[in-house]
């Protein structure tokens, strides 16, 4: 659980680089551009400080959020408390069914939350998020790329066959910091979870 420890401490000396307070113009595009989505049910995991909580919920999404971290939680408690159709938990991403959240949601995003999660526990990530989508929702994540052991990371590979056969593959968008760091756009398929 060093991952975990390596986060508290950042959320409480300050030093959440991730938590810019900004929603990426990705996210932005995806809601607000040339083919936005419709708004329906979101779920933000690994929600931070809840700054996209807080946006999904301004642009007409029911959204739900999940921390892991007591500060970032408590800060986006705060900061979507007076926001209709927002809420946030404390809880674990990899155990969802120990929530009171269900769904189905439409719309499900992580932004850096997926690849630090170790390997042994994606699984069960993937198939919570499974069990809350019905088709047609997108999984929209940003991710490191794979690579050395203090950054697990994802590949492509990885993002196509972890979330198989419940979700495609319909984008990807390659980042620049750091190098090979992407979003990936998948779909879910009417297979049952």
């Amino acid at each position: 659980m060093l991952w975990r420890l390596s986060y508290a401490i950042a959320y409480r000396t300050g030093r959440a680089p991730w938590d810019t307070g900004v929603t990426p113009p990705e996210v932005v595009d995806l809601i607000e551009g040339p083919v936005a989505l419709t708004p329906g049910g979101a779920l933000d995991l690994g929600c931070g400080t809840g700054t996209n909580v807080r946006y999904l919920a301004e642009h007409g999404w029911e959204v739900v959020g999940v921390e892991a971290d007591v500060r970032a939680y408590d800060a986006a408690h705060d900061r979507v408390a007076e926001v209709e159709g927002a809420d946030v938990f404390l809880g674990d991403v990899t155990r969802l069914d120990r929530l009171p959240i269900e769904g189905p949601f439409d719309l499900v995003l992580d932004i850096g939350c997926f690849h630090s999660i170790p390997r042994r526990h994606r699984d069960a990530y993937a198939n919570g998020v499974a069990l809350r989508t019905t088709e047609g929702a997108h999984l929209f994540v940003w991710a490191f790329a794979g690579g050395g052991w203090s950054r697990p990371g994802v590949t492509p590979r990885e993002m196509r066959d972890r979330f198989a056969p419940w979700f495609e593959p319909v984008g990807r968008i390659m980042g620049t910091k750091p190098t090979g760091a992407a979003w990936y756009l998948l779909r879910r398929t009417a297979v049952s979870a």
